[in-house]
């Protein structure tokens, strides 16, 4: 099988350097910390916010629901798991009274200070909103609360939003990977 090669950021936050403010969510959204309960709304929005991304081609799991929910069970069974740097948005729409799970993040510790960032998404009809850096600021809020000092993530490099809004926050680009992905076209 053919194989491309993806150009991703490894990125760096050092909690030293201060945080973000913690801002009020915008009306009618509500963020959520980890809960056990709660493990197969981060996976169906997980689903909902890769499948048609570029991300679902560099991590195929993401572009199934079952693989989202294998991949959800995985990472909050793991040993370094940091529930404080997790959560959860929710709209609640004032019309229908419906309540919509439209953001994710979670968050691994990879060494004693050192923790990794994993998966943020929003839903696409609930991007511009700046759901994405309220999220990133409570992770890193939950990291800071569980002791860790440095926080990290990889971005593919092709994802130009993601990556103004991480350096934005204060990521800094630690060093360039590649990861290197079968195709099938079959």
């Amino acid at each position: 099988m053919p194989v491309a090669y993806f150009q991703r950021y490894r990125m760096r936050y050092d909690l030293w350097q201060g945080l973000p403010d913690l801002t009020q969510a915008p009306e009618n959204y509500r963020f959520g910390r980890w809960n056990p309960k709660l493990l197969h709304h981060h996976a169906e929005v997980k689903f909902r916010s890769f499948r048609n991304e570029l991300d679902a081609n560099v991590f195929p799991c993401l572009g199934d629901a079952d693989g989202c929910l294998r991949l959800m069970k995985e990472i909050s069974s793991r040993q370094g798991f940091v529930p404080q740097a997790t959560w959860l948005v929710q709209y609640h729409n004032p019309q229908t009274g419906n309540i919509e799970n439209c953001g994710t993040v979670q968050g691994l510790r990879s060494q004693k200070d050192v923790g990794a960032i994993q998966n943020i998404g929003i839903v696409a009809g609930h991007r511009g909103h700046g759901l994405g850096a309220q999220l990133m600021n409570h992770c890193l809020h939950g990291f800071q609360e569980a002791g860790v000092r440095f926080v990290t993530l990889e971005v593919t490099s092709h994802n130009t939003g993601a990556v103004r809004l991480y350096q934005r926050i204060g990521f800094r680009v630690l060093k360039t990977v590649f990861k290197s992905v079968e195709i099938d076209y079959g």
